[in-house]
């Protein structure tokens, strides 16, 4: 009964407030992840946005404005990791905070010695538990680079933060190996921090080696934005990757 219900509301929600063809077409213009997907997964990423945009707050903040446009466009990027997870993998939290650029947030620390710090790190993203995911427009827009995506980053540590931390190790399926991917991400971690002390090229952004956390949401922006880059010299991690999204992007 209850399936029914939710899938009765769901057709209630997409005929009531549809995305224009026009603005669809727009974003996935915009969207090369959305691009590389065929009709079928394309329609259900439609869906998707469509929910995400009823469900969530986007609030644009310093007197950035955005259109309808924009909003479609923010959705598709947001609903690509969760396109064969479901909406209610975001469960949980309610807006999207969004500045006009990188931004400030202003924190303090308190170190060892009980000496309390300012820190004034600039941001392009940032997610919360069960806060807020904040966003610069001007990352969003920009893809500083291929593999970029801020928003993609953002949700995939919404994903990672399922289990309590942000730790890279998000809620698994049934069927996949905790050892396995465990396996997998250290190791893959190992090689690339050698690599890195040794002035070898990095086939990923080396801000993945902050953390095991930011290792997870910058492979999970690679497996989306440059699959096949990320199949050719992390296959490994790819394929843990590909078995979490349940995707085949490349």
């Amino acid at each position: 009964m209850f399936d029914k219900i939710r899938k009765w509301r769901v057709r209630r929600i997409v005929a009531r407030r549809p995305i224009a063809e026009s603005l669809w077409k727009d974003a996935l213009r915009r969207c090369p992840a959305a691009q590389r997907l065929g009709a079928s997964d394309q329609a259900t990423l439609r869906v998707l946005a469509t929910l995400f945009l009823e469900s969530k707050s986007l609030e644009p903040v310093q007197g950035l404005e955005l259109g309808d446009a924009d909003r479609v466009l923010l959705a598709a990027h947001a609903c690509i990791p969760i396109l064969k997870l479901g909406l209610d993998w975001y469960d949980g939290w309610h807006s999207i905070i969004v500045y006009p650029d990188a931004f400030i947030p202003r924190r303090t620390q308190t170190d060892a010695a009980g000496v309390v710090h300012q820190t004034n790190t600039v941001m392009a993203g940032e997610a919360w538990g069960r806060g807020p995911v904040i966003l610069s427009w001007a990352d969003v827009l920009s893809g500083k680079k291929p593999g970029h995506n801020v928003v993609i980053h953002e949700m995939a540590h919404k994903l990672d933060l399922l289990n309590g931390d942000a730790n890279g190790f998000p809620p698994l399926h049934r069927r996949m190996d905790r050892r396995v991917w465990s396996r997998v991400f250290s190791s893959a971690w190992d090689r690339l921090k050698e690599d890195q002390r040794n002035g070898v090229e990095l086939p990923i952004d080396p801000y993945a080696l902050e953390s095991p956390a930011e290792f997870f949401a910058v492979a999970s922006e690679q497996f989306f934005e440059t699959p096949a880059t990320l199949r050719e010299h992390l296959p490994d991690v790819y394929r843990q990757l590909e078995q979490f999204y349940r995707q085949h992007p490349f």
